[in-house]
């Protein structure tokens, strides 16, 4: 069993009695989520950061057997309707429902079960049955028929919940995603050079990774025009924030970088004029291990901010190329795009290695890779060069890593809509559930991304690159604040795991 929310129908349910009778037939503690302060956080709008609290406070349980006490309906309180849901989805919970019914009558409650069930339409997998208190439980069988969910009894005479200790955790949910990445980043306790250290947001989310210890940032900038626009936006600056005039480092790596492109003929003037750019300065200091990790983007280009770090980082070991994903924080779980920032048209041997790459990268972030490869066509419906170039990678793919799980071409509603997968590809084993979606080119990949960020109202982290020997991550022109700081928190992780 993972974890089990009990989600009151009624307002009259005792939902902690109802929770403990499922904690005590499940070996399981009772979690209670909803205090004073989760409502005034709710009430002002900041769900996401209950949600995080909240997964933060289940994990420090150190257990995987979790009964959750859901919220019961409130009139005086509507901004609490439909929380219920979002808090299963962010802690990975099945859900059961609870009727408080003294009417025994099998149709009146099999409405009410029904009407809450539309609730959970958008979230397949969730719902695992319901209990009825009150009279309405002698009419319990008949309910479950008409609802077509299993009825558990009530939490005086619950019935055989075996299935519910059977369950197990299918998805990694925004919240557990946000909450893993930042503690493993505060553990990482990586040192992150910014170049771009006067941009008003990439001030702002220093101060941020600095104040809740996330990263040990390095603004390169001169100190003055940092505080003035410290002091233009209203930000405070932690004294640990590191603040350096990139001219009073230029003399210092002049000779290591000849050194390093002394193939390419580069003279001590040239690596002086050079070393004027701040990306490049940055890339530098992480060449000679000054720092362990590097983010810009945020008024630079992608070429901008790759170019020097494949002259002077170069690719890990064994890699063939550099590659993108995006964590797309989807409401129902994080899923990885692939590659929509780097490489345009990619060939099948190198569709193969993106896709393994972003697997690798999916797993090292607490998500279970299950790779689709996607095109217009699922399996054989469709034909032509571009399907063909698919099914190849496909192939290459499997050859290199049998150990994944892999498979494609498959439509994007087929790779991850269990329905659909089911009925296009009854025989595979990723679709409907994929994790990471390769697309078969940057065109496809990047339209995809940003129409499901904007139209979704989705946050996405990234891009995160792949195939390079030390962590170089760029940023969207448009990042916000909280996107240059998941992307600090992502190099930060990153670092550790290729110190490791």
């Amino acid at each position: 069993m993972a974890k089990l929310l009990v989600a009151p129908v009624s307002a009259g349910l005792d939902v902690a009695a109802a929770s403990k009778a499922f904690a005590q037939a499940l070996g399981a503690q009772v979690f209670q989520p909803l205090d004073a302060s989760a409502e005034t956080l709710l009430a002002q709008g900041k769900s996401d950061d209950w949600f995080d609290a909240v997964v933060g406070k289940a994990v420090a349980l150190n257990t995987d057997k979790l009964v959750i006490e859901g919220i019961a309906p409130d009139a005086d309180k509507l901004f609490l309707s439909g929380k219920n849901v979002e808090l299963a989805l962010s802690l990975d919970a099945g859900v059961v429902l609870a009727l408080q019914s003294d009417n025994a009558d099998a149709a009146e409650a099999a409405h009410r079960i029904n009407l809450a069930k539309q609730l959970y339409t958008n979230s397949p997998g969730l719902l695992e049955g319901f209990i009825i208190e009150g009279a309405a439980a002698s009419v319990g069988e008949e309910v479950a028929r008409l609802t077509g969910l299993t009825f558990y009894g009530s939490s005086s005479a619950l019935k055989d919940v075996s299935a519910l200790a059977k369950r197990e955790a299918s998805r990694l949910s925004p919240a557990q995603f946000r909450y893993n990445l930042i503690d493993f980043a505060q553990k990482a306790d990586m040192r992150i050079v910014l170049p771009e250290g006067a941009e008003p947001r990439t001030v702002a989310a220093a101060a941020i990774c600095h104040e809740k210890g996330i990263a040990r940032c390095v603004l390169l900038a001169k100190r003055e025009e940092v505080e003035a626009v410290a002091k233009e936006r209203g930000i405070s600056l932690p004294d640990s924030l590191e603040i350096i005039d990139p001219a009073t480092l230029v003399e210092q790596y002049v000779e290591p970088m000849c050194e390093l492109r002394k193939s390419k003929g580069l003279t001590p003037e040239d690596a002086r004029k050079q070393l004027q750019d701040t990306v490049v300065l940055g890339t530098m200091m992480m060449a000679q291990n000054d720092v362990d990790g590097l983010v810009s983007g945020a008024v630079h280009t992608t070429a901008n901010t790759i170019r020097p770090a494949l002259q002077l980082i170069k690719t890990a070991p064994g890699a063939s190329l550099v590659s993108s994903v995006f964590f797309m924080l989807l409401p129902n779980q994080v899923l990885v795009f692939g590659d929509c920032a780097v490489n345009p048209n990619p060939t099948p041997e190198q569709l193969a290695d993106i896709a393994i790459q972003s697997a690798d990268t999916a797993k090292a972030f607490g998500i279970p890779p299950k790779v689709a490869m996607i095109s217009y066509s699922t399996i054989n419906s469709g034909s032509g060069p571009d399907v063909d170039a698919v099914i190849e990678a496909t192939k290459l793919a499997k050859e290199k890593r049998p150990d994944l799980e892999i498979d494609g071409p498959l439509q994007y509603d087929a790779a991850t809509v269990p329905s659909i997968g089911k009925s296009k590809a009854p025989e595979s084993t990723v679709a409907g559930q994929a994790s990471v979606l390769i697309f078969p080119s940057l065109n496809t990949g990047n339209c995809t991304y940003k129409a499901v960020q904007r139209s979704a109202n989705v946050l996405s982290v990234g891009p995160l690159l792949q195939g390079l020997r030390k962590p170089v991550n760029d940023l969207s022109r448009g990042a916000l604040v909280e996107d240059i700081v998941f992307t600090i928190a992502l190099t930060a992780v990153q670092a550790k795991q290729m110190a490791n």
